[in-house]
């Protein structure tokens, strides 16, 4: 039975982004269907992950937000799937603006009316594919001690001693080079700098270690296209002379975990060109605390309470003006060379810190260099921007178990990885408690021991086993995830699988590193290795083949309207030929 949440929330709402998952072409073909908030992690689905996030904090103000065509698919869910049914009360509530589509825009997302009327106090912004074992009142707590404002949260804007000291954010940052990385993961390029150091001791335990402000944050697909645009990497003297010490990260990623005030929906709705949060919300707010002038241009000081003019475009909106225009002379650019040059990295993908980069002040012989804070000269900006901070989860070592998973699950191969990475927990059947276990254990590791026939094999220590699922004899199953209602033949040999609800695998089958959607079927005596299976197909027996998608063409073929409007153009093009030709004929005769 589901229960209300006992601890103190702590009065900031929670919005979940369930966006269409177009990462995973196999299992989303049809996202209204089954959009990607439901395909399943570890036999759970995936929005259950920062659901359950939220509640563990005390979080209950919690709104799902997703296109209008997937709202059936997901309501219906929230009612009925057994995981999502005994999450807490009360239960979240579903928003599905009617001009969200699948391309909008994250922070587009925030700008609709029907989001912007939602939210009414200070928030967090949550992906569905979010599966983090780290407890969220860690994160609100150096949010709280390090960046929020007692103004905000007592909401009393009011001062008597100038501009009234507004609330900043907090991200989380994450390793992607772990001890089993994903090829072609996508990173993020940040740059940050080290907060005030305090004479007091942070608490064991605490988050406040690793944490630190954001200048710098953008898709590292992003950095790359402005390296060979600017043929190299433009740095404004502003940074330089303000913040000596930049370390900058590549192989990191944003979690998009994100805890917001309340004046990022005015800044959002104000800066309408603004598309992503990660990308252009994060990366502009973090340069206007630096580059002179931005804050006005944005409108921060407007929307923050202090008093100046916000620049606008000939059309009068507010709009971001580029902090790395070629026209601009107060930038100097480090080309990649310089880059690595400045910063000791073992590859120009790598740029860890902190460092003290160098700046090539002039192109003669013999010319000194200068380092980055001595290359600037200027006043400072007068406003006080609040501050956008990160926290960098420190990376765990391939033996250690004691640091918290924190992972987005955006493609098929982290979908396989970070289920069978949570099918080694202990379930608390073994730990003896719920309070002992991890957030993610499973009540029991083979949730149906009735269905397994007598000798088989199945390695318990890495493995989920759901309800109602039968396995015959003769069958070996070893580091898998196996769905609820499955059926494993006789003689079956699973390694590193992902089977979703209602599979049923043939006799004699080999699968290794496979996911197979939900009531596939793979015939007698096949053999798979990294293949993944659509949802309702039939694999026929004795298929042998490695790293295929198996998908059905169904959606593809052509409909009787396409057909009638092909032949439609052709008749209108064989029209238009004839009388061309008759054109030509009559003024051969004229002639």
């Amino acid at each position: 039975m589901p229960h209300a949440v006992t601890i103190a929330t702590p009065g900031l709402q929670a919005l979940i982004l369930c966006g269409p998952g177009s990462s995973f072409p196999t299992f989303t073909a049809n996202p209204d269907e089954n959009p990607k908030a439901l395909l399943p992690i570890a036999n759970r689905p995936m929005v259950w992950y920062p659901l359950d996030f939220c509640y563990r904090a005390g979080i209950t103000n919690i709104t799902l937000i997703c296109p209008p065509t997937a709202q059936q698919a997901i309501q219906t869910a929230l009612n009925t799937n057994p995981f999502l049914t005994s999450l807490p009360y009360p239960r979240p509530d579903l928003l599905a603006p009617e001009d969200l589509d699948q391309n909008t825009g994250t922070a587009e997302i925030l700008r609709l009316p029907q989001v912007q009327a939602t939210v009414t106090s200070d928030f967090l912004v949550l992906p569905c594919d979010l599966v983090c074992e780290l407890g969220a009142d860690k994160l609100l707590q150096a949010w709280m001690v390090k960046s929020a404002s007692l103004t905000d949260l007592l909401d009393d804007t009011r001062s008597e001693n100038g501009p009234p000291k507004r609330s900043g954010g907090l991200g989380v940052w994450y390793q992607t080079k772990t001890a089993t990385p994903i090829k072609g993961e996508e990173t993020d390029f940040l740059a940050t700098v080290p907060l005030p150091s305090s004479s007091v001791s942070p608490p064991k335990g605490s988050l406040f270690p690793n944490i630190s402000k954001v200048v710098y944050s953008t898709p590292t697909d992003s950095l790359k296209d402005l390296l060979e645009e600017q043929k190299g990497f433009p740095t404004r003297h502003a940074l330089l002379k303000k913040h000596p010490r930049v370390r900058m990260l590549t192989t990191h990623r944003d979690a998009h975990i994100y805890i917001f005030p309340h004046w990022i929906m005015d800044f959002v709705r104000e800066n309408d060109r603004l598309e992503t949060i990660g990308e252009d919300v994060l990366g502009w707010w973090a340069k206007a605390g630096w580059q002179k002038g931005l804050s006005k241009k944005l409108g921060l000081d407007t929307i923050l309470g202090q008093s100046s003019t916000t620049v606008s475009n000939t059309d009068g909106k507010t709009s971001p003006v580029g902090p790395h225009s070629p026209k601009d002379s107060t930038a100097k650019h480090l080309t990649g060379s310089q880059i690595h040059d400045a910063v000791s990295a073992s590859g120009t993908t790598n740029l860890e810190g902190p460092v003290r980069p160098v700046i090539r002040t002039g192109d003669k012989p013999g010319h000194e260099e200068t380092s980055l804070h001595e290359s600037a000269n200027g006043k400072q900006d007068d406003s006080t921007i609040p501050p956008m901070l990160a926290y960098i989860h420190p990376s765990s070592s391939p033996d250690s178990t004691s640091t918290p998973l924190i992972r987005r699950v955006d493609t098929a191969q982290l979908l396989l990885q970070i289920s069978l990475q949570l099918a080694k927990l202990p379930s608390i059947e073994e730990v003896g408690s719920a309070e002992a276990a991890s957030p993610f254990a499973h009540t029991r590791k083979v949730a149906y021991p009735e269905g397994v026939k007598p000798r088989t094999t199945i390695t318990k220590q890495d493995s989920l086993v759901a309800d109602n699922v039968t396995v015959q004899e003769k069958t070996s199953i070893k580091e898998c995830v196996i769905g609820a209602n499955c059926q494993i033949g006789e003689g079956a040999k699973l390694s590193q699988c992902l089977l979703m609800d209602g599979v049923v695998v043939g006799k004699n089958c080999k699968l290794t590193k496979c996911i197979l959607g939900k009531r596939s079927e793979v015939g007698e005596g096949c053999t798979l290795t990294e293949c993944e299976v659509q949802e309702n197909l039939l694999v026929e027996a004795k298929t042998e083949t490695k790293n295929e998608k198996f998908m059905s063409s169904s959606g593809l073929e052509a409909t009787e309207e396409d057909l009638a409007e092909d032949d439609d153009d052709e008749e209108n093009d064989g029209n238009g030929n004839d009388d061309d030709e008759d054109e030509e004929d009559d003024e051969s005769a004229e002639e």
